[in-house]
């Protein structure tokens, strides 16, 4: 028994059992929205390094969101593609791992992104005058810093526990990825560590921030109320909104699939949430802020026509000479 534990070197995963020809379907579809994924948080990747006007704590933290979403991404849907295409094609134990930290450092990142820009918008909403000195640089960059580092070393503790389990068969993943309680059904070993370290880890990095993001927001509903004037008042909404709606998708999802009672929710239910929270999130991301944010559709704007403009003295410049 111990040798066969010993011998673990891939995975199988079984992703959607659904028929070669819908599997086509879904690879032509997630093809798409994975193609969506990347240039929508590239565009508004590439609006904030290259506008000036977005230079401030916000769109800092848009662009590490970004990032994030883009990351999270290719995490998981390459590989997803790969086994609509072959589902035979095994995955090695040491790239499950890897696609299992990646996801995990990523999700957990988010999480506290999102925390901190929900503090953004407090101080800018109910400390305006004190601003640029609460949310200074220097500020901004330790509160990234700290998210990357605190969502990459959590998910290293989940893979470290991983490591001590024994795994002898069966090797298949009832899963599009490695996703880490599909990995633990696998394991030969007592998991209750484990459990309770994700169970942990869920009331730290989802129930805690969740709550700091709802203190926030009622901070600012209370300091918005507070506005006589009604073009502020609707100014103040509309500015927070489309945070609030990816505090809505990020954590209703992630609540549900890691804290709800598993009984109520089939393995296959299970995949369609994860499908959500890896695949449409992120591309739902930068269609709220850019749909919702008139400074980041005034920065396309502007570089649209300054790219046609560029253009048009191309053009002039080749006919004179």
């Amino acid at each position: 028994m111990e040798e066969n534990q010993t011998m673990v070197t891939e995975f199988i995963l079984l992703g959607f059992c659904l028929g070669p020809r819908i599997h086509m379907v879904l690879f032509g579809l997630f093809s798409l929205f994975y193609t969506f994924t990347l240039l929508g948080n590239g565009v508004i990747l590439g609006l904030i390094s290259l506008d000036s006007r977005l230079h401030s704590p916000m769109y800092f933290f848009l662009s590490h969101l970004a990032i994030v979403d883009m990351a999270c991404a290719c995490s998981t849907v390459p590989q997803m593609l790969v086994n609509l295409l072959d589902p035979a094609k095994p995955i090695s134990f040491t790239g499950c791992l890897t696609q299992t930290f990646l996801f995990l450092s990523f999700a957990h990142t988010e999480c506290l992104l999102l925390v901190v820009m929900s503090y953004d918008w407090y101080v800018a909403i109910c400390h305006p005058l004190r601003y640029s000195v609460i949310m200074s640089w220097r500020v901004c960059t330790a509160l990234a810093v700290t998210s990357w580092a605190c969502g990459s070393l959590l998910a290293l503790v989940h893979v470290v526990l991983i490591l001590r389990l024994p795994f002898c068969g069966p090797h298949e993943i009832n899963h599009f990825f490695c996703e880490i309680l599909s990995v633990l059904k696998l394991a030969c070993a007592d998991t209750r560590l484990n459990q309770v370290v994700i169970f942990t880890a869920c009331v730290f990095i989802l129930v805690g921030p969740l709550c700091l993001v709802l203190v926030s927001y009622s901070r600012i509903l209370l300091a918005i109320l507070s506005i006589q004037a009604g073009e502020g008042r609707r100014k103040a909404f509309s500015t927070c909104s489309s945070h609030l709606c990816v505090v809505g998708l990020f954590f209703g999802s992630a609540i549900v699939m890691y804290m709800a009672p598993k009984s109520r929710h089939p393995e296959e239910q299970q995949k369609i949430l994860f499908l959500f929270y890896s695949c449409f999130n992120p591309m739902l991301n930068p269609l709220i802020y850019s749909l919702r944010n008139t400074e980041v559709q005034g920065a396309l704007r502007r570089a649209l026509c300054k790219e046609s403009h560029s253009q048009l003295g191309w053009r002039v410049n080749l006919q004179h000479q």
